[in-house]
């Protein structure tokens, strides 16, 4: 089962675009393939939204060029992007660390 599609012009009215921009972001990003109905319509899934959504977001939000939005999709299909995990209680084993420093300057400064 497809789920709910979207006609071209909906799917460009949903993300604030123009369709002649979704249909070339179709020719530049290979990971874009709408379902393409009998008589050549293009129809797009919510897959397909947040995909476009991802690649609206590189390009016009983090000012990458096409190049590099399509390297970052590849990216993230590896991936290669997450985020490194936090340990549990880093913030404040850095916080009374800098606590820790700053009082030794202090008391250096004050032995002057």
């Amino acid at each position: 089962m497809l789920g709910r599609t979207y006609r071209i012009g909906k799917a460009a009215e949903l993300l604030g675009l123009n369709t002649s921009v979704l249909r070339y972001w179709e020719s530049e990003f290979s990971q874009i393939r709408p379902i393409r109905t009998k008589k050549g319509q293009r129809l797009y899934n919510d897959d397909h939204l947040a995909l476009l959504e991802r690649i609206r977001t590189l390009l016009h939000g983090e000012g990458l060029t096409i190049e590099g939005a399509r390297k970052r999709l590849e990216q993230d299909l590896r991936g290669e992007n997450e985020p490194p995990p936090c340990e549990p209680g880093l913030d404040s084993s850095l916080k009374q660390e800098l606590r820790d420093e700053l009082m030794e300057l202090k008391r250096l400064l004050s032995d002057r």
